[in-house]
């Protein structure tokens, strides 16, 4: 089983590379469990089943040095029958460096009784926009993290393949610190839904941010009233532009997917580029 959490598409396509070497034969994707919707939001109401000895791969990106919040709420509270039993293997992605998040993904893993084995880093390009110098990859520096993804998949599959259980990431300068200082903070004042908001002038109400919400926290609803505020035409509808919600996972999907640009959060993004996996 894969199971993966995915905002821009990198640990997306990660996981597919995976689920094409290690189960070729599944076809209609019954080996991959995307983290989205009802079992992002409902952890504790999702019950899946693992075989003895199965091997089960964790795929997410890293938030500030750390495992997506809800990522860990997932391992948290599913109700996971027979786990105990499986080879649990975490497969981050991250822009540069993981700090000690593989050591965080074994205490939640252990915390179940799960035994947590080997812990592996794909670096991918940069999505993080929302802080004063962070900024997505130039196109050629994106692009060679790209080519070089499947190359590095080649090794971690084989590391698994001769049972590997330790870490081999790139933890970076100042890993303890990153991961046990930052990461909370990171939690506690970086990952509010609140600064983020559509231009008006610029968004088409095409619907893809609220459509693409893993966690669908995003609502377009029916406007009263034009952009001006005078009254619509008689039996025409107009939606406003979206509405963040509480339940926000900082995928940042909604900003990197918007055809037009219209999303920012605060001033934070002002000036910054998009990103999307070639293949989303």
């Amino acid at each position: 089983m894969i199971i993966y959490f995915s905002g821009t598409g990198n640990s997306r396509a990660v996981a597919w590379e995976l689920h094409r070497r290690f189960f070729p034969g599944d076809d209609a994707g019954k080996m991959l469990c995307e983290l989205s919707g009802a079992r992002l939001l409902y952890p504790d109401r999702q019950l899946l089943t693992a075989e003895d000895n199965e091997l089960i791969l964790w795929v997410f990106p890293i938030y500030s040095w750390g495992v997506p919040p809800m990522v860990n709420r997932f391992i948290d509270k599913v109700r996971y029958k027979n786990a105990e039993n499986g080879r649990h293997y975490m497969v981050c992605t991250c822009g540069d460096d993981v700090g000690r998040a593989d050591d965080q993904w074994r205490q939640h893993i252990g915390r179940r009784s799960w035994i947590p084995r080997g812990a592996f880093s794909v670096i991918m390009p940069n999505t993080y926009v929302c802080m004063k110098g962070f900024d997505v990859d130039p196109d050629y520096v994106a692009a060679g993290k790209i080519a070089a993804m499947l190359g590095r998949l080649d090794e971690i599959c084989g590391a698994i393949g001769r049972g590997f259980a330790d870490s081999d990431v790139t933890r970076g300068s100042w890993a303890w610190m990153k991961t046990n200082v930052v990461y909370p903070l990171f939690r506690a004042f970086k990952m509010s839904p609140l600064p983020f908001r559509a231009d008006p002038a610029t968004c088409t109400r095409c619907g893809l941010c609220a459509r693409g919400c893993p966690t669908l926290n995003i609502s377009l609803k029916k406007a009263e009233t034009d952009d001006a505020g005078g009254s619509l035409p008689m039996g025409r509808s107009a939606l406003n532009p979206p509405q963040w919600g509480p339940v926000c996972t900082m995928c940042l999907r909604c900003y990197h997917n918007c055809p037009v640009h219209a999303i920012s959060y605060g001033k934070e993004t002002d000036g910054k580029g998009q990103y999307r996996f070639p293949a989303e």
